[in-house]
């Protein structure tokens, strides 16, 4: 059994999720591989205080790219993210940048 504290692993921030955060409502985290869409919203609800209008739930695929050496090509594991939509007025302060 999962509870609401497994399900968000660590927020995702990159050049697209700080565009999204601004212009959006949407925030983005990497979540356990067994979270559902209503677990996800129940999670960042009681966590965050904020109301969820929105879940997008993919799993997104592992990277080839890294290299130990020459011959031998490493494979990154894949995980799942979740972007949340907001409701209107609701913003998660601990990703704002410096205000």
């Amino acid at each position: 059994m999962i509870t609401i504290y497994d399900v968000l692993r660590r927020p995702l921030v990159t050049e697209k999720s700080n565009y999204q955060t601004g212009k959006l409502r949407q925030y983005s985290f990497e979540v356990a591989s067994e979270a559902t869409r209503t677990l996800v919203k129940d999670a960042v609800e009681t966590l965050f205080d904020v109301k969820v209008t929105r879940v997008n739930i993919m799993n997104t695929a592992g990277k080839r790219s890294r290299r130990r050496n020459r011959r031998l090509m490493i494979r990154a594991a894949g995980f799942k993210k979740a972007i949340v939509t907001l409701a209107e007025g609701s913003t998660l302060d601990f990703l704002e940048g410096v205000k």
